[in-house]
């Protein structure tokens, strides 16, 4: 086990990645359960949990560190997953115990803080190989789990404390840009991430790989140009009436046909993702959007059916109807479609903030749609008895239509005929206008807060998410939507002909389809990318990590007409400065101690004076 000085304090340090042992599930669960012991020996009370994320926390020591980094043994490289597994464990403990609630909060960020700490001080060629290895463990149920590595952990638990390190961000921007990409390794489904072998041929020919299409950079790229292209198709489509005068057997137009395609691309790729979603990552992946999708497709399915309907009707009024059926909910979809644009440049950081609120915001409204449901339930229940109390139900479809005017804040109080109705109208007034709503607008307020108040943090947590969704399934040939129709045609060959032959296949439809996107990319990288080219890394990146350590920019030698700028060293002039990461304590106690030292070697002195024994 190699080991190194951190802030004057050995530290194990994991394995090089070729020498990482992968411990066997039942290894991981053992280590799970220890870093458990070892947390709530550490944490047995209540702690402020600011407390746990202070640069120089007075609990969250280096002796601390150096204590967590030896409890692995020879499995160091594991300990980020480990306590990760860990802190989980305890924000479930945390909602079955409600009593000691706050204990296993704090528990769990200590989990987080420490996995962060410990891939801090790895050496940064290790970084990558420590967070994205992949391990496995046993389930409170005794089977095995899908095999995830820290990274992918930390996105499927919201680890934001551990994802907005600089480490973990160092990975996501190599797998975002390609550096790094998936390999397949051929058993379980199981993936890894090794260097992308071109990297070296700065040649813009020896760029041009189709495989480049997988990189999330140029998913996304390629997802922003085919949906405004999806959108300039649909509005070309919902004016169609227009042209056709709603002639009921018109047949399908050409922006129709382009349209219901890509629709059912893009619905075979919600399908993927949504099993992809199931089979490797965790139900906490689905968000708001993926509801959105499923509600966009069936209506596009939805509108299509009776689109088709209208066309095999032979009865001229019946067809018409149809067709005017079809593009009215083909016109409903037009909101949901422009609210996905937001999905697709979601990339840029102001945009992404801003999503992160509104689904922040929707889950917080949960409580308030539960309520407004309940007591909606109570009051519609108690207006439709008011009714129906004369024998007669004729206003049955009027109650609901008052309560909802009413609860959007238009309500209507000559509808009630009755007092005790109106008296019932005006406590849902007060019910939903004056209570609910104030409600559900401090929840709006309290979320808008918590997400702008860690701003920074909560957008690279989501750009880590979204880059990992993109290349966390094995998927050895992408074709973005809509061109996964053509997929679809030559993926039962897989099981035809031989492996060789079927990559062939697939490399050369490739490109030819994508050969534009592909020449583009090539290009890029080969002189725009600031990665690779040493002009445009000048202008657009930030001075380059580790500077700060050279000994030449430390002690610069300059001599013009016998003058300098290095007439005190470097380590002389630092020598003042505080050490911030020790508590402001630290400095007392040690000085304390250094006088405790000196008082005892005193009083030795004194005690071996002659006479003093008498």
């Amino acid at each position: 086990m190699s080991s190194r000085l951190v802030d004057g304090v050995e530290e194990q340090v994991a394995l090089l990645p070729e020498d990482i042992v992968k411990p066997s599930p039942e290894t991981v669960t053992k280590l799970v359960k220890r870093l458990r012991a070892l947390t709530l020996t550490l944490l047995p009370l209540e702690v402020d949990v600011d407390a746990l994320t202070e640069p120089a926390s007075y609990i969250i020591t280096r002796e601390v560190i150096n204590a967590y980094s030896k409890a692995a043994g020879d499995f160091s490289a594991v300990l980020p997953y480990a306590l990760l597994l860990a802190r989980q464990s305890f924000i479930w403990d945390a909602g079955v115990n409600t009593a000691d609630y706050e204990e296993n909060i704090a528990r769990a960020k200590a989990c987080e803080v420490i996995a962060r700490r410990l891939v801090h001080a790895v050496p940064q060629e290790q970084i990558h190989a420590i967070i994205s290895t992949r391990y496995s463990y046993i389930e409170p149920d005794g089977d095995e789990s899908i095999k995830s590595s820290a990274l992918e952990t930390a996105i499927d638990h919201d680890c934001t404390y551990f994802l907005a390190s600089s480490e973990a961000q160092h990975v996501v921007n190599k797998l975002w840009r390609g550096d790094w990409v998936q390999k397949s390794n051929g058993r379980h489904s199981d993936i890894s991430f090794v260097p992308y072998r071109a990297l070296q041929d700065a040649s813009s020919l020896g760029r041009l790989d189709a495989s480049r299409l997988s990189v999330p950079r140029y998913q996304n790229w390629f997802r922003i140009c085919v949906w405004f292209f999806y959108l300039f198709v649909y509005s070309q489509t919902v004016q169609e009436p227009l042209e056709q005068a709603l002639d009921p057997h018109h047949s399908f137009s050409a922006w129709e046909v382009i349209l219901y395609g890509m629709a059912f691309a893009f619905g075979l790729e919600d399908i993927q993702r949504i099993y992809k979603t199931l089979r490797y990552m965790t139900y906490r992946a689905f968000t708001f959007w993926n509801f959105v999708s499923v509600i966009t497709t069936a209506l596009l399915l939805t509108a299509f059916s009776f689109r088709l309907q209208g066309l095999i009707t032979p009865e001229e009024d019946d067809s018409n109807g149809f067709k005017l059926i079809s593009f009215q909910v083909l016109a409903c979809v037009s909101p949901l479609i422009w609210m996905r644009l937001i999905t697709v440049v979601d990339g840029f950081k102001y945009i992404g903030t801003m999503q992160i609120c509104v689904s922040r915001m929707l889950q917080e409204s949960t409580i308030f749609f539960i309520l407004l449901s309940i007591i909606g339930i109570g009051f519609l229940q108690g207006m439709y008895a008011l009714d129906a109390a004369d024998g007669n139900t004729e206003h049955g479809i009027l109650v609901i239509h008052t309560l909802i005017q009413a609860l959007l804040n238009a309500p209507d109080f000559s509808k009630p005929a009755t007092t005790f109705a109106l008296v019932m109208f005006y406590l849902w007034n007060v019910a939903t206008a004056i209570i609910l709503l104030n409600i559900l607008i401090s929840l709006f307020s309290s979320a808008y807060t918590d997400v702008t108040d860690a701003a920074e943090e909560e957008f690279l947590t989501y750009f880590a998410g979204k880059t990992i969704a993109m290349i966390r399934a094995p998927d050895n040939y992408v074709y973005p939507a809509p061109f996964n129709l053509i997929e679809l045609v030559i993926a039962p060959l897989e099981y035809v002909i031989s492996a060789k032959a079927y990559a062939r296949i697939n490399r050369a439809i490739m490109t030819v389809i994508f050969f534009v996107p592909i020449v583009i990319i090539a290009l890029f990288e080969s002189y725009l990318d600031v990665t690779t080219n040493k002009f445009m890394r000048s202008m657009f990146q930030a001075a380059e990590e580790g500077e700060e350590e050279d000994p030449i920019n430390r002690d610069p030698q300059v001599d013009e007409d016998g003058k300098t700028i290095c007439k005190v060293q470097f380590e002389e002039l630092t020598r003042a400065f505080p050490d911030l990461s020790q508590t402001r304590e630290a400095p007392i106690m040690a000085e304390v101690q250094r006088l405790k030292q000196q008082m005892e070697r005193l009083m030795k002195k004194l005690d071996e004076l002659p006479g003093r024994a008498q």
